[in-house]
């Protein structure tokens, strides 16, 4: 049986660095194509399909987040920030902005491979039909102390109806304690329910994005009721959850 290869886009001016990812993902089974530039970036995207976008923030052409953005306008192919920034703001934002992972330079080949494989199974999970109507876990509005989410819009709306500005980020990590509240959860647990992977183990970006969702929900940062930390363990969203 003839099995269509993983088609991978490299973004990346490096050219010495494009040859040797280009020999070793090749090496691994993928079907690589190169991007040097924002304007080979858009010729690609406009022309070509792919599994998984390596990207590079840093172009001749083109620079920064907005590259992210850029794509996202076109495709929904998963993202891999392949950069030299170790800025974990940087990686905070590249994530909530709509990147799927984030890997620093220099990196491990293996590792890379391995992130890959991760995004791609998560893509596939996100392709799956969904469970029977009676699964929870596939309800579209999520209700607790008053607050809906909106699951199909990934919008949160207060009891007097007004929306919550939220980045997607924000509302996967209010999502994931909304489908376990009264139930104290790890960072790490967070990570794996929003992201479907360990990245590196951020606990301050989980804390950071926690203290925005508080503030943003009107909960006292310096003695929350709604979002409570959990001392050694992780957090826990107090309230009563239903699922309509």
């Amino acid at each position: 049986m003839n099995l269509k290869k993983v088609t991978v886009l490299s973004v990346d001016d490096d050219k010495n660095l494009q040859f040797v990812l280009h020999e070793f993902l090749e090496g691994e089974g993928y079907d690589v194509q190169e991007a040097y530039s924002g304007k080979d970036l858009g010729d690609q995207i406009a022309n070509s399909s792919f599994d998984v976008i390596l990207l590079d923030l840093m172009l001749p052409d083109a620079q920064g987040l907005g590259l992210i953005t850029t794509i996202r306008t076109k495709t929904k192919t998963p993202i891999i920030i392949v950069s030299g920034k170790t800025d974990t703001t940087e990686k905070i934002v590249g994530l909530e902005m709509g990147a799927d992972d984030y890997i620093t330079k220099p990196f491990e080949m293996r590792e890379l491979s391995a992130r890959i494989r991760a995004v791609l199974r998560r893509a596939a999970s996100n392709d799956e039909p969904k469970a029977a109507a009676g699964d929870t876990q596939t309800k579209d509005k999520l209700q607790f102390d008053g607050w809906v989410l909106d699951r199909t819009q990934y919008q949160a709306f207060s009891a007097n109806g007004s929306s919550m500005n939220l980045t997607t980020g924000e509302f996967k990590l209010l999502e994931a304690l909304a489908l376990s509240c009264n139930r104290a959860i790890s960072r790490e647990q967070l990570y794996d329910m929003t992201r479907q992977e360990d990245y590196d183990s951020y606990d301050r970006a989980i804390d950071i994005q926690i203290a925005r969702i508080r503030k943003k929900m009107g909960d006292d940062t310096k003695s929350p009721s709604l979002i409570k930390t959990i001392r050694g363990v992780g957090y826990m969203l107090c309230a009563e959850q239903k699922t309509v």
